[in-house]
């Protein structure tokens, strides 16, 4: 008889199902996009946990060319139609919800978008912060895996840019800063957002919940895989960045309590990896149930969600204290 999964690995297992059947009904987008695009799946579905509720939250990026002194796109406008409306209707053949907006977010980006903006005052509002980190936290490819891979390489190489010069001691200070600035950045929208409907309190707390567990987890859980490398080797190389995209979040935290075979570190992992299956069983219920659940227990899931927050603190003390790596997360 086969070990029982635990809740995680039923919906991780459910997750690459769907995953799979997406990828049959977007087929004939391999044509379409070529070499020159890829579309990759961030949120619940890019960590391998979505729930019954869920829905796609995809990126379209497409490598570019010159033409004279331009820079264009590969996939052009009419390809960028057509790639949508295969998604429309692989998300509608399969009974997921409609795109969020109204399908407003599934927009092309071009690679030198995610290059040229990165740091910028315009990296946000051209949501290319966005595009770019959740595809280095927690994307996944749909389509053009080749490509996807590509523009991750490139990504990290801008990233680790001063690496030949430091070398036997690199800190990866503006890949970190740049997750730190993305994890702001979702803390403001949710004050923005929670300020403008003052009268939805428990849709805000549950977003609140969200912020708090997956938002945390995807953003804290790679810095502490770097954390984590540079306690064992000193610096961190381009290599480790790849591996740290390669995981999931949840998959990121386990293999370093496993890796670094500290009881109190697996301790922590067995509890964190508890507390957040909790809260995907959760936040899965239907909309009324859930919205009673948030309502009547809110100190308590309050409590949880600091409590969580306390456990990837242990981890980025743990792997970090005393180190100048550390420091610069602080100061």
């Amino acid at each position: 008889m086969g070990k029982k999964l635990t809740y995680l690995e039923e919906r991780r297992s459910s997750t690459l199902e769907k995953f799979k059947e997406l990828q049959i009904n977007v087929a004939d987008l391999n044509k379409i996009l070529g070499d020159k695009a890829c579309i990759y799946a961030t949120g619940s579905f890019g960590r391998l946990e979505a729930g019954s509720k869920s829905d796609l939250d995809l990126f379209i990026v497409s490598k570019v060319a010159k033409d004279g002194e331009k820079t264009v796109n590969l996939l052009s406008n009419l390809d960028v139609i057509l790639a949508k409306a295969e998604l429309i209707r692989a998300v509608r053949n399969m009974n997921l919800p409609d795109f969020d907006g109204d399908g407003k977010y599934l927009t092309c980006h071009a690679v030198s978008d995610f290059l040229i903006h990165l740091g910028s005052p315009e990296d946000d509002y051209r949501n290319t912060l966005t595009g770019r980190l959740l595809m280095f936290l927690e994307g996944r490819a749909v389509v053009g895996e080749d490509v996807f891979n590509e523009v991750i390489e490139e990504v990290i190489a801008e990233y680790f840019r001063d690496y030949a010069d430091h070398s036997d001691a690199f800190i990866p200070a503006f890949l970190c800063n740049d997750i730190l600035r993305l994890w702001r950045t979702f803390c403001v929208n949710y004050e923005f957002a929670r300020r403008k409907n003052i009268s939805a309190q428990e849709k805000a707390r549950i977003k609140n919940l969200k912020l708090k567990h997956s938002r945390m987890l995807t953003c804290y859980s790679a810095i502490c895989f770097l954390l984590y490398c540079y306690k064992k080797n000193r610096t961190v190389t381009p290599q480790d960045a790849k591996e740290m995209v390669s995981l999931t979040p949840t998959d990121r935290l386990t293999h370093i309590a496993r890796e670094a075979n500290d009881p109190k570190l697996a301790e922590a992992n067995d509890d964190l990896i508890s507390r957040y299956s909790e809260f995907l069983k959760t936040t899965d219920m239907p909309d009324e149930e859930l919205q009673h659940e948030v309502s009547e227990n809110w100190k308590a899931w309050e409590e949880k969600s600091y409590d969580f927050g306390d456990k990837l603190n242990f981890y980025l003390k743990t792997l970090g204290e005393e180190t100048r790596f550390f420091r610069l997360l602080v100061i």
